[in-house]
């Protein structure tokens, strides 16, 4: 127990930074409420859990290969920008008010949560720092303590995301669509603020090998 809960507080300090997943989480949740807040959230989340078992087996290795890293930091560019134009496009679309319900269904949200966590320029990011977590827990002859490690830092961004998404629908209550519409465009812009850091990632590693 006493690891479960020391990574427990790892996996809520990973969390804890504003990124690409807190601005989609915090947005769906304004527009569409608690629940699709949530099934972004659960995508991320779906991606997280499967990055463990990956690191388990090996992937940190083939991650670590430059001429891999870089085309994935200009994808995940590719795949930010994409959704920070289209927060801005529908910005004023799909705003459901408190008490009233969703036009679009749980799916759309959490799909959203998975393409944000699948962005490979922010797959190669969380590598790194779930890879520096994990690391002095990976132990060939104990592997159960790794399965305990990796569900202690999913119990900590559970519990990040559902502290974020009870804030969020407490704010819901007092703001207005339009209000709601400028959180959306804001949100959209700081995407592609994101998209900008992965390019600017991208140069970087270019550089590097050149």
């Amino acid at each position: 127990m006493d690891i479960f809960f020391t990574y427990l507080l790892a996996g809520l300090a990973i969390a804890m930074p504003v990124g690409a997943m807190t601005v989609e989480m915090t947005k769906q949740g304004l527009k569409k409420g608690f629940m699709h807040g949530w099934a972004v959230g659960l995508g991320g989340m779906t991606v997280d859990l499967l990055l463990i078992i990956a690191l388990y087996m090996g992937l940190a290795s083939v991650l670590a290969i430059s001429y891999i890293q870089i085309p994935m930091w200009l994808i995940g560019a590719c795949f930010l920008a994409y959704l920070g134009y289209d927060s801005i496009k529908h910005s004023a679309q799909d705003i459901t008010l408190a008490g009233e319900k969703p036009s679009q269904s749980f799916f759309s949200s959490y799909r959203n949560g998975l393409l944000v966590a699948l962005s490979p320029g922010n797959l190669v990011f969380w590598v790194s720092v779930f890879g520096a977590v994990l690391s002095d827990s990976y132990d060939m002859t104990q592997p159960t303590k790794f399965l305990i490690v990796g569900a202690g830092i999913l119990a900590g961004i559970l519990v990040h995301d559902v502290g974020l998404l009870a804030m969020v629908a407490l704010t819901r209550k007092v703001m207005s669509p339009t209000m709601i519409k400028w959180v959306s465009i804001i949100a959209g812009f700081i995407l592609i603020g994101f998209s900008g850091y992965f390019v600017y990632q991208f140069i970087i590693a270019l550089k590097v090998i050149l």
